[in-house]
């Protein structure tokens, strides 16, 4: 990113391992933090580097990811500031990611209160509180946001203009942000049901079939190793996706009106979870 010419402050915000210390205090401004001894040790290692490493501490509001409980924070909080080359950026929380538990006014503003305490024990102002990702939008937008929250981490408004949590596009945007192509590697009509004994597939999966008769099936060179199936969607409604092995996945185009033909382009249109698997496999070209 640096090299591209970005030069706005880098945070990590996925929390970090104490293998990765030295990367994160050399090429992150600042980072995400539940774990004191964590904090320590990026203290540790942006002395030996002469360098300031902004931290803000993750509070669990509910959601049971990451965070420290409320009644321990403003004791933590104490601990930080008094380590070198820290600066105590703030307080974050995380929802609706693992236990699903939905943004409220109730639940950010426990970081609001929490940030009150700590500056009445310590006299720091805090400078950034952290309300949430992309999921908390729709507060926002409702004006049901605790006062005193003036950060959001967001990513799948900003890449795909879509909030999953709430099943709607954001307003004022395009959906038709980043679409996957992959090339047909076999066209050929055959069984729609297997023929011989049937036992378990590759991932010990017992899969099931509706026999419809010879259908015209396409193969692309896409598969499980790329992403799961239920991550993208062929943006041809009349195309329908059989299913997948690792490397190989089967679709049904009988029914298309675009001739399909060996070398053919189909493309998808992905959600979040798509976009993940394709943005991490190396196997998959990105431009």
């Amino acid at each position: 990113m640096r090299k591209a010419g970005i030069k706005v402050p880098i945070y990590l915000i996925r929390i970090p391992m104490l293998s990765e210390i030295e990367d994160v205090v050399k090429y992150a401004d600042g980072s995400l933090n539940s774990e004191l001894i964590v904090i320590e040790e990026l203290s540790k290692k942006a002395s030996l580097l002469n360098k300031i490493h902004k931290v803000i501490l993750m509070v669990d509001v509910g959601d049971l990811r990451e965070g420290i409980l409320p009644k321990d924070v403003v004791d933590i909080a104490g601990k930080v500031i008094k380590l070198p080359n820290i600066e105590f950026e703030g307080l974050g929380t995380n929802v609706g990611c693992y236990g699903g538990v939905l943004p409220s006014y109730e639940n950010t503003k426990i970081l609001v209160e929490l940030a009150k305490e700590i500056k009445n024990r310590y006299g720091v102002n805090i400078k950034t509180l952290s309300g949430g990702s992309t999921v908390t939008l729709g507060l926002l937008e409702k004006g049901e946001i605790a006062p005193g929250i003036n950060q959001l981490r967001i990513g799948e408004a900003i890449l795909l203009a879509y909030d999953i949590k709430n099943l709607k596009p954001i307003p004022g945007t395009e959906q038709n942000t980043i679409t996957l192509k992959t090339q047909v590697i076999e066209l050929k009509v055959k069984p729609s049901y297997p023929i011989g004994e049937i036992g378990r597939d590759a991932f010990g999966n017992m899969v099931h079939f509706e026999d419809k008769g010879h259908r015209k099936r396409a193969i692309v060179a896409l598969g499980k190793q790329d992403c799961a199936l239920d991550g993208i969607t062929p943006i041809d409604s009349s195309i329908e996706i059989l299913g997948s092995s690792s490397d190989h996945m089967i679709l049904d185009v009988t029914n298309c009106k675009k001739e399909i033909h060996v070398g053919s382009i189909i493309e998808f249109n992905v959600s979040y979870g798509g976009m993940l698997d394709l943005m991490t496999s190396k196997y998959v070209e990105k431009n």
